[in-house]
């Protein structure tokens, strides 16, 4: 049994389709210590959110395992919560009913009803909420929505936050602020936290560790950065901060030279006419 908090061991994904195999992930293997924060980076289509719903219990590995706090992932769980780009409220409930609605579902048996309540306003509150719990989802920012949506995922005391690019549908701002946020939550919570990003300043700036994807088909992991910066982190301090931009560096340098793998690729698969094409122009 793995030692480590969380463990992905030896996973292989395959999807079928038609009765056409393809092989999405290849031996994926990534060991995870308590109160983490790791981010998972790499280009379109190289398996990043299936690693993640994996991890989630949401889709099943076809070989390998995930092993968390010494348990094999079998399915969907309390114990690991789930954050999407898009916030996945409910329309018709209100901002607190939201997060109820989780928080009655996971403690229905070891919370009395009063405890619940205090437990959904507190992570509200966590998430500079509290001003809102009366409105719809309708009725707030997008930024906002996705604070209600982080705060039901923590306010389930997950042992793991997935983070699915939490933050790529938001303004530069808005994303930034949150960014923010989610930094000074994770310094009160400890929580361990692992997120799909494609923005490289993200990476680097929440992160203890980056672990970066090949390409797919077959994609696996190609290299794991760990980022030595002191916390808490200063995104305007760390503007100038020759660490920040060596990591910042070596994660655009790996993105780069798997971008340039696949154009030449790409080029030549443009070039090669399709089957029958030769016969049609004749």
């Amino acid at each position: 049994m793995s030692k480590h908090y969380l463990s992905i061991e030896h996973v292989e994904k395959y999807f079928e389709r038609d009765g056409v195999s393809s092989h999405v992930l290849n031996q994926i293997n990534l060991n995870v210590e308590r109160g983490e924060y790791i981010s998972i980076i790499g280009h379109s289509g190289c398996g990043k959110s299936t690693v993640l719903n994996i991890v989630a219990g949401l889709t099943d590995s076809s070989s390998g395992a995930v092993i968390l706090d010494g348990r094999e992932v079998r399915g969907p769980g309390p114990d690991r919560s789930l954050v999407f780009q898009n916030h996945s409220l409910l329309p018709w409930l209100t901002v607190q009913e939201n997060v109820a609605l989780a928080v009655d579902k996971v403690f229905k048996h070891t919370k009395s009803k009063a405890e619940r309540r205090e437990w959904t306003l507190h992570h509200l509150e966590l998430v500079s909420m509290g001003h809102a719990l009366h409105k719809r989802p309708n009725e707030i920012s997008g930024g906002m929505k996705q604070r209600v949506g982080i705060a039901r995922a923590l306010a389930m005391e997950p042992k793991v936050l997935l983070l699915d690019e939490p933050f790529g549908a938001l303004d530069a701002l808005t994303r930034a602020h949150l960014q923010d946020e989610v930094m000074r939550i994770q310094s009160e919570l400890h929580n361990t936290v692992m997120m799909i990003t494609h923005d490289v300043d993200e990476a680097v700036l929440l992160s203890d560790r980056i672990v970066m994807m090949t390409n797919g088909p077959s994609a696996t992991i190609g290299e794991i950065l760990s980022i030595d910066l002191p916390r808490p982190r200063d995104r305007i301090a760390l503007a100038d901060d020759p660490r920040y931009n060596a990591y910042r560096h070596a994660v655009l340098s790996f993105l780069h030279e798997k971008q340039r793998k696949v154009e030449p690729l790409a080029r030549r698969t443009a070039a090669t006419p399709a089957p029958g094409a030769q016969r049609a122009r004749a």
